[in-house]
């Protein structure tokens, strides 16, 4: 990807977004997307997420379903909250 591309996030009606300056889809459920972006970490939540179209080469993103929420954290803090509470359980 051109680092060049300019980041943008556009959100249609919480029912769809459209996200510019992606690099990596770190995970992907039907709650939660974690993308990384040429802005930082992007937490995407939400209720039947759907990746619909990525194009990694134009750093294109487009997601439907229920938006609840949209998070941005800078690039590498990012902790995974199921594997905090796995090992939390081992370990007690």
């Amino acid at each position: 990807m051109n680092q060049e591309t300019k980041h943008r996030l556009e959100v249609v009606q919480r029912k769809e977004i459209r996200v510019d300056g992606v690099q990596h889809v770190e995970s992907y459920t039907e709650e939660e997307i974690v993308i990384d972006t040429n802005m930082g970490v992007i937490v995407l939540v939400g209720d039947g997420l759907n990746i619909t179209q990525l194009d990694l080469q134009t750093g294109g993103l487009q997601v439907n379903g229920f938006i609840n929420g949209i998070q941005y954290q800078e690039t590498g803090t990012r902790k995974s909250r199921r594997g905090r509470n796995i090992l939390g359980r081992i370990l007690k």
